[in-house]
């Protein structure tokens, strides 16, 4: 069972116990039933206690049994709140740690609730595309007002305990416990306190009302609507709150259950739940066992002081890990450490760091011009150019200095991590780390397997990216790896979208209505068009067949290499980002086009967003297909923690999953009669047309 039941004299006391957060799966829903049944039928027994073991009163529905039958299987969490709330014996709920989702339901299905100080509240079901659906949004408005209410569940926020409880008329916590250390013993001197009270209050029998009723809905729901545009959820949460002040409790639970059920089939609540399941299963990789141990990470070195060594830098200096800083010459290193400090000083500005921990940060990193003084380091990354012999370089004299067990990490976007492996006598120690710019923003870390590198490093990279915040998602060894690999084959495209008719803003416009954050030339402005350039120059090298549109070199040859030059496919103000579209590149691709002796065409945005997504679609089937990413969950966490694929959508495979990869494989067949586009690219990946073929999906 995965509730425990004990008897203390007169009350009987329900603990859920099912680690890590007492999730409210089958077996846990089952236990409560039963255990409220058992202290029904004791005579001895005059009240009942609620609690959950360990470090959570319940953090809701069990993540684990998500989409299969036991989620839903009798006794759902409907009927076990309805157990509950006809008890003829005061049940009352003991909140710690944690009450979230459909522990909070179930707390609120309770008599009474006492609440341990520091406990964490919220109904966060908004943030997978749902509204709360066993009773959350009928019942907290009566315990906390309908605005305190709406705004926690349209928001998914947690709030602690405390605050609640200083609410005004606030009827959720019927006491606050001194101390979670007396918890207990309070809930079960008040249990006691309240075993003969008859009758027995229930919230669903509290009233509901907003003083200025409809009016307040409405403006509510302009504002949510205005904030919430590609997710139904939110405004749906206003709906079932405007319900609770409308209707009878069990008429307003019946739209609950109604808004719940069709939000739960909508492609924007898919795409939250993949979400939610994928950034929980990229940290798992399937040879890798998770009691794996792990090297202790107590000092890192970072070899670079430029903008990517800067922004890796800060991310261990957030996390309380010393870093020490290493370039060539001190000038680099004055300007890497001003750099930093500046990206603090402006969160100072803005409150979102407090000064003391500012200088607590600044504290942690010092500065070397020696290799000699980083040997002790645990964890070497480096962030220099993107070249490999100045790779070599770096790796050979790391693998001189570097004490025994250190982790080497190579900040490579697109090279061989495994040459870059061989430069030492150590190879099991190396790893990729490739972190997106900035650095100390982007969500994304991708973690490269080298063929030597040790099981214990990778769940070492892991462990530490967990701790700096990060999404870490393993890639194998291929040029790109998962996301640049991809990227390029969508760049190709968009350069082909150029040669045949469009204009960069008409190409970048679609893709950012399609959900994007920015499209490709935009994205090119920013990362710097110099860097696809030499990209480019090595392939023409090694894929002398690879076919690739001319304009991106003729641009990098006007030297527009994007915004760190102030002119790009765009040209852009000192101190501003607004990209302003530029007459003399338009030329540029209105010259080219007729040099190539093209005819522009009307594309459509239709066209320009399946050709930029479906390349993706692809190239990641390739990459699935040659095991260098282990799931397709994996690769649209690449996709929508790096590179700014609509969160909304889910990912670039979920996404080829619900349009349906027939639907994908068609299109495809279509480019691939268009002679200005590259036939070759477009056959469809064997895994791919194997899926199509079986009526089967990546996810």
């Amino acid at each position: 069972m995965s509730a425990d039941y004990k008897v203390h004299g007169d009350v009987a006391v329900i603990s859920l116990n099912n680690p890590p957060v007492n999730g409210l799966g089958l077996s846990t829903r089952q236990a409560i039933a039963d255990g409220v049944a058992k202290a029904l039928a004791d005579a001895a027994v005059k009240a009942i206690v609620v609690t959950g073991e360990g470090t959570a009163f319940s953090g809701g529905a069990d993540i684990r049994e998500f989409g299969s039958p036991k989620a839903i299987q009798e006794p759902n969490l409907l009927s076990v709140i309805s157990v509950i709330e006809n008890s003829t014996k005061p049940v009352v709920a003991a909140i710690h740690s944690v009450a979230m989702g459909g522990g909070l339901e179930l707390a609120l299905g309770c008599h009474y609730r006492i609440a341990a100080p520091g406990a964490s509240i919220a109904l966060p079901e908004v943030k997978i595309g749902l509204i709360p659906g066993a009773g959350g949004t009928q019942r907290l408005p009566r315990v906390l007002g309908v605005e305190a209410a709406l705004n926690m569940i349209v928001s998914g926020e947690a709030i602690k305990s405390e605050m609640l409880a200083m609410l005004p008329g606030q009827k959720l916590f019927d006491q606050m416990a001194a101390s979670p250390a007396s918890l207990m013993d309070e809930a079960l001197a008040f249990a006691r306190s309240v075993a003969d009270v008859r009758p027995l209050p229930r919230v669903r029998d509290l009233p509901c009302k907003h003083p200025q009723g409809d009016a307040y809905f409405q403006f509510t729901r302009n504002m949510v609507n205005g904030m919430a545009k590609n997710y139904p959820a939110p405004p749906k949460c206003v709906d079932a709150v405007q319900a609770a002040t409308k209707k009878k409790f069990d008429d307003g639970m019946v739209l609950e259950r109604e808004i719940f059920t069709n939000l739960m089939w909508t492609p924007e609540c898919r795409a939250l739940r993949h979400l939610f399941t994928s950034q929980r299963a990229a940290s798992k990789i399937p040879d890798v066992p998770s009691d794996t141990p792990t090297r202790e990470i107590k000092q890192v070195a970072v070899i670079g002081a430029g903008t990517m060594g800067g922004g890796i830098t800060m991310n261990f200096l957030n996390a309380g890990i010393p870093v020490k800083m290493l370039e060539t010459k001190q000038e680099a290193l004055d300007r890497g450490v001003a750099t930093i400090k500046k990206n603090y000083e402006a969160q100072v500005k803005k409150g979102k760091l407090k000064e003391d921990k500012y200088a607590q940060r600044m504290a942690l990193l010092t500065t070397t011009l020696s290799y000699d003084d980083i040997k002790d380091a645990d964890m070497v990354i480096e962030a220099v150019f993107e070249e490999m012999g100045v790779k070599e370089a770096v790796f050979k004299q790391l693998d001189a200095v570097m004490k025994p067990g250190a982790i080497l990490a190579s900040n490579t976007s697109t090279l061989d991590v495994n040459q870059i492996a061989n430069f030492t006598k150590r190879p099991q120690d190396v790893v990729g780390m490739h972190f997106f710019s900035p650095a100390n923003v982007m969500k994304l870390l991708e973690v490269v397997r080298g063929a030597a590198t040790a099981k214990d490093v990778l769940a070492t990279v892991m462990a530490v990216a967990k701790k700096i915040k990060k999404t870490a998602v393993v890639s194998g060894v291929c040029d790109g790896f998962i996301g640049n690999r991809m990227i390029e084959q969508y760049g190709r495209q968009g350069g082909f979208l150029l040669e045949e008719g469009c204009t960069p803003q008409q190409v970048d416009k679609a893709i950012e209505k399609f959900g994007f954050a920015m499209g490709p030339f935009r994205m090119g402005d920013l990362a710097g068009n110099d860097i696809g350039w030499a990209i480019r120059k090595r392939r023409y090298q090694e894929k002398p067949n690879m076919k690739y549109s001319k304009t991106a070199d003729l641009l990098c040859e006007m030297g527009r290499y994007g915004q760190k030059t102030g002119a790009g496919w765009y040209d852009y103000q000192a101190g501003k980002r607004d990209a302003i579209p530029n007459k003399e590149v338009e030329a540029m691709i209105v010259k080219h086009r007729a040099d190539m002796g093209i005819t522009a065409r009307k594309i459509s945005d239709e066209e320009i967003v399946q050709r930029l997504v479906f390349s993706l679609v692809n190239e990641a089937a390739h990459i699935l297909e040659e095991g260098i990413a282990s799931k397709a969950s994996d690769i649209d966490m690449v996709y929508i923690t790096g590179y700014g694929f609509p969160i909304y959508r889910g990912g670039p495979m979920l996404y080829a999953d619900q349009i349906g990869l027939f639907n994908v494989v068609q299109a495809m067949n279509r480019f691939a009669t268009n002679p200005l586009d590259d036939a070759e690219f477009w056959k469809p990946a064997p895994l791919l047309a194997k899926l199509v073929a079986e009526g089967k999906t990546f996810n």
